[in-house]
């Protein structure tokens, strides 16, 4: 990679471009209304679809192009040190219904892989959480013990494929790892093979709940629908205000070729280091592409040039021979309690469902999120579904620590981005963007490569707070909720559904 400042583009974009879908054009009558076309929302709709329900899948870009289209693919049940809390939060039952129903997700998404006979690369890896710090092993063993009686084949181990010794790790066998577009444009072709109707470039607006339900899109066509499910990956309705037990966390990659010999044999983890995620995926001729996640960071601050810088320095330091030649960034969602939210999107709900906060395991959370919500609205039972449920009460005890975390971070965005002086706009070099005042407004400009400026409003159209710009990936972000923005102001990712409205110089 000759420069790391820049973002080359998703490897699994690139390998599976994939098939268009035109917009939604015309009203429409279904029986489920699924908005987002990730790995939440199309595991449901072609489970839906099975069931024999009429789907409509609504997708504002295109399919598997977003949080899913960027991913590690890592299909695990082992959550960096997750079950640990979940025995002391959720007790040994929670902790229990957790890792078996992210078990049946991976179980399940192999069944699928086999029966559609899905070429995606498809391998079983034994996964790894894993420290240096000696002053961290008691918090990997308990990780370990904790897995266990969870019910995942999981012990404790100071030895991995790793080029660098580790002071302890958790070791999960018989877990998973996808190129994960060409999983769900196979399911996406199934889907539409059941009667399934799939429509990109169809920004949702309005939702107006009741018998039916009616959705209105930016189109201008309306869907009206029996059950509406909400999987955009942070929720772009919020009738139960989840949006403040939910926190927006991004998270770069960058991705070569490495010599078949030195792959290190597994999915590797660290919370140290501000993440470090390893894995490799097949090439052939010899070599598998080397795959780095860390450097996790809110959208909108910080310098991500630089955050890019070391993480490549750290792969090229572990793995010398690699050749990086792809980087990218990923954007998760953390719920203030650890344990991701599928169910009804409110109290209230009776036919609108939700399915969000995944953290970085939206690969098996997606999928468990399918499975359950499917459930729900054919009226299955499922064991898990209290354990996942939205409509949980935040406690003390579990929740409130990082719920007024999370808000003092919003409130801190909120009102101090807005008294954060704004420099000059002949500064601007090109290729670079920031919120400067020009006679007395604050205006959100970028500068492109030919030295026009293009200026927009800095107030993310989602709940006004003012949006920064990462020059690593031109895009304007808002580091309340996690709205992004490209330089023309269009949406790149919500939960905002409308642009940055354009300004005049």
């Amino acid at each position: 990679m000759n420069d790391n400042r820049q973002v080359s583009g998703s490897y699994w974009l690139q390998t599976a471009p994939g098939r268009a879908h035109a917009p939604l054009r015309e009203d429409i009558g279904v029986d489920v209304a699924v908005i987002g076309a990730g790995m939440a929302g199309l595991s449901t709709a072609r489970e839906l679809a099975r069931s024999g329900r009429s789907v409509a899948v609504l997708e504002a870009d295109r399919v598997a192009a977003g949080v899913t289209g960027h991913t590690t693919a890592k299909l695990t049940a082992l959550h960096t040190l997750v079950y640990d809390r979940l025995r002391r939060t959720r007790g040994p039952e929670g902790a229990r219904l957790y890792a078996r129903s992210q078990s049946e997700a991976i179980e399940h998404a192999a069944a699928v892989v086999d029966e559609l006979g899905i070429d995606c690369e498809w391998e079983t890896r034994d996964a790894y959480t894993y420290v240096r710090d000696e002053g961290r092993v008691d918090e990997v063993r308990a990780e370990a013990r904790a897995a266990r009686e969870a019910g995942l084949p999981a012990s404790f181990t100071t030895r991995t494929g790793l080029p660098f010794p580790v002071a302890g790790a958790v070791r999960v066998t018989g877990q998973a790892q996808f190129h994960p577009r060409k999983y769900l444009l196979a399911l996406t072709d199934d889907l539409i093979a059941h009667g399934g109707r799939v429509y990109e470039h169809t920004t949702v607006h309005g939702l107006e709940e009741g018998e039916p339900c009616r959705l209105s899109t930016g189109t201008g066509a309306t869907v009206t629908a029996g059950d509406v499910v909400v999987a955009t990956h942070y929720p772009v309705f919020d009738r139960a205000l989840l949006f403040a037990r939910l926190s927006p966390r991004r998270e770069l990659v960058v991705a070569g070729p490495l010599p078949a010999g030195q792959d290190p044999d597994g999915m590797y983890i660290t919370p140290d280091e501000g993440t470090r995620s390893v894995r490799t995926a097949p090439l052939g001729d010899g070599e598998r592409l080397l795959i780095v996640t860390g450097e996790h960071f809110t959208p909108g601050t910080g310098d991500t040039p630089a955050r890019f810088d070391r993480l490549a320095s750290w792969a090229t330091e572990h793995f010398p021979d690699v050749s990086l030649t792809h980087s990218w960034a990923t954007q998760d969602i953390d719920p203030t309690d650890t344990v991701a939210m599928a169910g009804p999107l409110h109290a209230g709900a009776r036919h609108t469902y939700v399915a969000t906060g995944f953290g970085g395991w939206g690969m098996s959370g997606g999928i468990m999120a399918g499975r359950l919500l499917t459930a729900l609205i054919t009226g299955t039972p499922c064991e898990w579904s209290g354990l996942y449920d939205p409509r949980r009460l935040l406690t003390a005890v579990r929740e409130a620590p990082s719920f007024l975390k999370t808000q003092a971070e919003v409130a801190l965005h909120f009102i101090g981005d807005r008294l954060r002086p704004a420099p000059p706009v002949d500064v601007l070099p090109p290729g670079e963007g920031a919120v400067v005042r020009v006679d007395g407004e604050r205006l959100a400009v970028y500068r492109d490569d030919d030295g026009r400026l293009h200026a927009l409003s800095p107030r993310c159209t989602h709940l006004g707070c003012v949006v920064s710009f990462n020059s690593a990936e031109r895009a304007w972000e808002c580091p309340c909720h996690g709205s992004r923005f490209d330089t023309d102001g269009k949406v790149v990712e919500g939960p905002a559904t409308r642009p940055l409205e354009r300004r005049n110089l």
